[in-house]
């Protein structure tokens, strides 16, 4: 009997216990995953007739303590209205309503005069103490309506990779960016009619319920002081030289975290509406291709060094230019050389010098150490519509299409899938995945990091040493005459010019030019790689000219803004 009596008090102490939990996390979830919604049901008594508050997730920015701010966000205001149909004297309404806030009076009474009109918006995005204070009133026909909407704090800071939200139809959603990237998360379902107690004793998961659970926050890689200081440069630069658009990347390139990436001119988030041309909306460093010049060269360095049929100290003949398939290819000022190094060719950036490299690889071989790079295939980064490699002169057997190739013209890049290449030497040898997204934060209490994942090997570890020092070298020595080297820091780095392909009659124009700039830090053990380019920059002819300056200033910044050690 006494058995049976402990037996039945355990049982139900059990079944307590697990009432208990169960009641917990349905609490958990109604306050913690869904408190927004009955926030929102709070407030309906302040939403216009119909309609409820905008909600949305949040895209955050991280320090580099490991601190976030605010990327995008919600802001809450009120609409100010008028019920034409109530109103009885709009230019008293006016007055008083004017008092508290400036509204223009011709449209305000135009609106509040409308016939057999009940709503007619007055001011939207109204600061929450004057919306009260409109509110306060109690002008019957004369109301203030609670709203929320985006907001980016930092305005034009990230635009292009944040992005924006826009109207497609009836939808309002993200258009570009991590708005677009993330919509699945970061959106929101109306869902203030749920029942509080079913929702505590159902076992039944409702569409709301279910939605909450992959609704959450962005963390990104996105460190906004190096973002600013990016921006900055980009735009200084730019406008030094009157470019039609200046681009760079900051990332790590051992993890791919991009702590920066900015394009100029660019948009402010908040206010873009009068912007004529769409297109400034989208990322180009991600979606655009460009021909990129004399940066490739260290890839084709690494192919030759990598299979054997040369070394840093290896030696040519260099008349400054070459004949293939009835073509002339010419270094940058023609100048017979004589007998030059491949540490020449690198520093002095000869086409002749790495064209000879294509013709000890073969074509075939030189085709494949290209594509194994990441050339012709998308990087995978998490924004939206990345632009696809033009590569197609790789896949035949032409000699000169090889060639150029080999000092990147005839070949088109994106941006990225250019930094992902030549990050291969920088770290050691392999690919990795940019991404912008550090972590997932979800509404149901759990987060999600974006793993670091090392991708494949494409050229051995000692061969992305000895090119990495033959690129610090470069700087030490060549750069500017060694005046940019710095004492106690190994920075490795390659200069980039190439002719912009004409669309209109084909060929190259003779006068419009890309430079590019890529190097990384330090060196053998790098935390930051830089790449910059500016698109037809006007009085200069070379990207030493225009982007050394920057890249220097950059890369300094960095190396006090982190506190960097010395390395040598």
């Amino acid at each position: 009997m006494k058995f049976n009596y402990l037996t039945r008090i355990r049982i139900i102490s059990i079944c307590i216990f697990i009432f208990g939990l169960v009641l917990i996390g349905k609490l958990y979830t109604l306050q913690i995953v869904n408190g927004d919604v009955y926030t929102q049901k709070a407030d309906r008594q302040y939403v216009s007739a119909g309609g409820s508050l905008f909600s949305r997730g949040s895209i955050y920015f991280q320090n580099k303590d490991g601190t976030i701010v605010s990327a995008a966000t919600l802001k809450s205001g009120f609409i100010v209205a008028v019920n034409p149909e109530i109103l009885k004297d709009p230019e008293e309404a006016y007055k008083k309503a004017n008092e508290i806030l400036p509204l223009d009076h011709d449209i305000f009474i135009a609106k509040a005069t409308k016939k057999n009109d009940p709503y007619e918006e007055v001011a939207k995005h109204v600061d929450e103490t004057l919306g009260q204070q409109i509110a306060d009133l109690k002008i019957p026909g004369l109301n203030a309506y609670k709203e929320r909407w985006r907001f980016y704090p930092g305005g034009t800071t990230a635009a292009a990779t944040v992005g924006i939200l826009g109207y497609k139809g009836d939808e309002y959603a993200g258009r570009y960016g991590l708005e677009s990237q993330y919509e699945n998360i970061l959106k929101r379902t109306d869902s203030t009619d749920i029942n509080f107690f079913a929702q505590i004793f159902s076992n039944i998961k409702t569409t709301s319920g279910t939605r909450a659970q992959s609704e959450g926050d962005i963390v990104t890689t996105i460190e906004p002081t190096v973002e600013s200081a990016l921006e900055a440069v980009l735009a200084s630069t730019s406008e030094k030289w009157s470019s039609d658009y200046a681009g760079g990347i900051i990332m790590n390139p051992t993890t791919g975290e991009i702590y920066a990436m900015a394009g100029y001119p660019t948009f402010n988030a908040n206010d873009f509406s009068n912007e004529k041309n769409v297109s400034i909306f989208s990322n180009p460093l991600v979606e655009n291709v460009y021909e990129m010049g004399s940066i490739i060269k260290p890839l084709t360095i690494s192919a030759g060094i990598d299979s054997g049929v040369i070394t840093a100290s290896s030696t040519l003949v260099d008349h400054g230019f070459i004949m293939s398939n009835g073509k002339k290819i010419s270094d940058f000022d023609s100048k017979d050389r004589g007998t030059v190094t491949m540490q020449d060719v690198l520093s002095q950036s000869l086409n002749v010098g790495v064209a000879h490299v294509v013709s000890l690889l073969g074509n075939k071989l030189f085709s494949q150490y290209m594509l194994n790079f990441g050339l012709n295939e998308k990087t995978g980064i998490d924004l939206p519509n990345e632009g696809k490699d033009l590569v197609k002169n790789l896949n035949n057997n032409i000699d000169i299409d090889h060639f150029t190739a080999s000092f990147g013209q005839g070949i088109a890049l994106t941006p990225i899938s250019t930094v992902r290449a030549l990050s291969a030497i920088a770290n050691g040898g392999v690919l990795v995945d940019p991404h912008v997204v550090k972590r997932v934060s979800y509404k149901a209490g759990f987060s999600t990091d974006t793993p670091v994942v090392q991708g494949a090997r494409v050229i051995k570890r000692e061969t992305a040493e000895e090119v990495t020092r033959m690129m610090i070298w470069s700087v030490d020595h060549v750069l500017q005459d060694g005046k940019m080297k710095i004492a106690n820091f190994s920075v490795a780095a390659k200069t980039g010019t190439a002719q912009i392909a004409n669309p209109a009659g084909g060929g190259y124009y003779e006068d419009r030019f890309l430079h590019s700039f890529v190097g990384f830090f330090p060196a053998y053990n790098p935390k930051f790689f830089i790449f910059l380019y500016m698109v037809y920059p006007k009085g200069a002819q070379y990207g030493s000219e225009t982007l050394t300056g920057p890249f220097m200033d950059l890369t300094k910044f960095l190396i006090n803004y982190y506190e960097v050690a010395p390395d040598r």
